[in-house]
């Protein structure tokens, strides 16, 4: 049966609850905080990107977790000049301060996982390699943490 009577919609809460839940099982059971985890992290990582690589992350997105990706965006001012993984770390803490403390690390993790399970390895590739050095090696693949 359908929640909001519209497919679409119904499918969107769906993935976007199991997102938040793949995230809750690093950052703790809160949903508000998974929800600004989630977000916080997209923004800095889609800040960092060329537009076009940005615009095709988005694509393979569920249409709500899209939808908070895309808001404040300023294509214009991207990629950011962000360079470093803890200048990455620093932003991300900065804009998760209104939510109970978590480790950006943590939060960084949570989300480029997430990432990895539900977008094309394709894709994560791309926007992988797209990134500054620092700021890549804070996503470890789980291929590479079985490699390594």
């Amino acid at each position: 049966m359908s929640t909001t009577g519209l497919d679409v919609f119904d499918k969107t809460i769906q993935t976007t609850n199991i997102w938040l839940d793949e995230i809750t099982q690093f950052v703790g059971p809160d949903r508000h905080v998974a929800w600004k985890v989630l977000s916080t992290v997209l923004h800095k990582l889609r800040d960092r990107l060329q537009p076009d690589l940005a615009a095709h992350l988005a694509a393979q997105l569920p249409l709500m977790v899209r939808g908070v990706y895309y808001d404040l965006y300023q294509p214009a001012k991207t990629p950011t000049a962000i360079t470093t993984g803890e200048e990455f770390l620093k932003e991300v803490s900065k804009w998760m301060g209104d939510i109970r403390p978590v480790d950006p690390k943590v939060a960084v993790a949570a989300v480029f996982a997430v990432l990895e399970r539900h977008v094309s390895a394709g894709e994560i590739a791309k926007v992988r390699n797209a990134l500054p050095h620092g700021i890549r090696a804070l996503w470890v693949l789980e291929t590479d943490a079985v490699a390594g």
